[in-house]
């Protein structure tokens, strides 16, 4: 790093690219989950498919999305030209689930390939057996919507509405689907416009070289951070609830080694596959394992590429953390990659208990619902994540109402909502008394209570933490577990944590959400 100056100068470009392109899929996207929520991610990457830089979008994203990008160029390699872009969900290649869809774009300069921009998001159906692709239970990719192997879809700057007719076949609600695709293709267009200006104003060779430079940064800083605990390890196991199709406390089993300079995460205990959709896709699964390391030991240190260089991570083929085709896995990358989090930090707990915060809410709370709206007589799909506790850590209490770790996505605004949807909010509060009670106590869950106004729906739910709790650390309690009831006429019926049902019109569901853990021994108590 020959100019330190200029150096911090272009990883500022760089990363405002990413930034850019990011707020431009949000303002120009179609449905709520992506434009209100935030359902998306962004980056920029070398020639070679290296992760540069990020926006700071959604954990589960940006860290299996390098993955996906290199698998789409060495299956396209010859086939991205300019003007090009190409599109993947598929899980068993670098994806994470099929609502998830990656659309990378290269960037040329003078004829040369110099830089590919891509972004994920999360579309709210692309078929499969229920409304919004994220069944209760699923056992086969198939039932979960269209897996799209990477494809050209986009030619001198234009979709090419053929090359997705499968997607816009299967899809409920294919206007959607064009809208959010078209706003993919205007974020790439703009970072690659920014990348190009960036170019211009610091020298395309400048830019370039800093690529690499900033790789080599983040590596350096990351080994930093971790180098003194060289010699520690421990181990740690969790348990996932259930798979939705009769497997109970399914072991995710992690142990943790630093040694020259590395850190060796390895999950060779960890249950096989399973029989139902929590089985979470390779690129997930090491998205997890890396947020976990930034977010102990990354302060302040750019994310790329660089970061991984010092964690190594092994995960079976055939295993539940690395499931094989035709293995179903909507819920692997939502579900089980918060639980893989618990677990790295539950063992990162007994080698640097002082830096690890208590279990949270351990659970996206994935909320779906569609069917026929009454006044449009059109399908419609909708979609969001519920927040809950965040654990306690040393110091400082957890929040209460926050989504948590592997999404950073916010919630659905009651007034877009109900203005987009046949669907009323009846009760949107904090669960108070539900954060796990320490010398800092866990956050609280939430409540939410949403009616069904259509005639006929499908909800479907995929969740954790409803029969086991987020544990506390050092002497705090664990947060109170979830809960998903149905709410018809005067009676109640409490759901599974993986549950999909019909609601007639007056229908409410009540998603309960966890608390998180607990952090010391609470005053008075010995």
């Amino acid at each position: 790093m020959e100019d330190p100056i200029s150096f911090e100068v272009i990883k500022n470009a760089l990363i405002s690219c990413a930034r850019e392109m990011s707020n431009t899929l949000r303002r120009t996207s179609f449905s709520p989950n992506i434009k209100e929520r935030r359902d998306c991610s962004c980056a920029i990457f070398d020639d070679e498919g290296r992760l540069v830089a990020q926006s700071k979008d959604i954990p589960v994203h940006l860290g299996a999305m390098p993955l996906s990008v290199r698998a789409t160029i060495e299956e396209l390699r010859d086939e991205l030209k300019e003007g090009t872009m190409a599109v993947s969900n598929d899980p068993f290649h670098g994806g994470s689930h099929l609502p998830d869809m990656t659309l990378i774009a290269p960037v040329y300069r003078n004829g040369e390939l110099i830089a590919f921009t891509a972004n994920r998001a999360h579309h709210a159906d692309v078929g499969g057996i229920s409304p919004g692709s994220m069944p209760g239970l699923s056992t086969h990719i198939s039932e979960e919507g269209v897996l799209i192997e990477p494809r050209i879809i986009v030619r001198n700057g234009e979709l090419q509405k053929n090359t997705i007719a499968d997607l816009l076949e299967e899809t409920r609600t294919p206007d959607e689907r064009l809208g959010d695709l078209s706003a993919q293709i205007a974020a790439n267009v703009v970072g690659g416009r920014r990348l190009h200006e960036a170019m211009i104003a610091h020298g395309w060779k400048s830019v370039i070289d800093t690529f690499e430079q900033l790789r080599d940064y983040s590596a350096t800083r990351m080994k930093l951070e971790i180098e003194h605990l060289g010699g520690r390890e421990a181990e740690f196991i969790d348990f996932m609830d259930s798979d939705g199709a009769g497997n109970w406390s399914i072991p995710i089993s992690v142990s943790l080694k630093f040694k020259h300079g590395k850190a060796h995460v390895d999950f060779s205990k960890t249950a096989e596959q399973v029989t139902g959709n929590i089985n979470c896709p390779y690129a997930s699964t090491v998205s997890a394992v890396y947020y976990s390391f930034i977010t102990l030991f990354g302060k302040d240190i750019p994310t790329n590429e660089g970061c991984w260089r010092v964690i190594d991570v092994k995960v079976p083929s055939g295993s539940l953390l690395n499931p094989e085709y035709p293995a179903a896995v909507s819920a692997g990358n939502v579900e089980t990659t918060q639980r893989i989090v618990d677990t790295v930090f539950g063992a990162l707990a007994k080698i640097m208990p002082e830096r690890v915060p208590a279990a949270s809410q351990g659970t996206m709370n994935n909320l779906t619902i569609g069917g026929e709206d009454p006044q449009t007589g059109r399908q419609f799909t909708f979609y969001e994540t519920i927040g809950g506790g965040a654990g306690a850590c040393r110091g400082h209490h957890g929040t209460s109402g926050i989504h948590t770790h592997m999404t950073n996505t916010l919630n659905t605004p009651i007034e877009a909502l109900e203005t987009s949807y046949p669907l009323r909010v009846m009760r949107y509060s904090i669960r108070r008394g539900s954060g796990g009670i320490g010398k800092w106590n866990g956050g609280d869950g939430i409540i939410r209570e949403i009616k069904v106004l259509a005639p006929s729906s499908v909800i479907s739910i995929q969740s954790e933490r409803r029969h086991s709790s987020p544990w506390g650390l050092d002497g705090g309690a664990p947060g109170a577990p979830g809960d998903n009831v149905l709410i018809f006429g005067n009676r109640e019926y409490r759901l599974q944590a993986k549950s999909t049902v019909e609601a007639p019109a007056g229908t409410i569901i009540r998603i309960e959400t966890p608390g998180g853990g607990g952090w010391g021994t609470p005053q008075g108590i010995e």
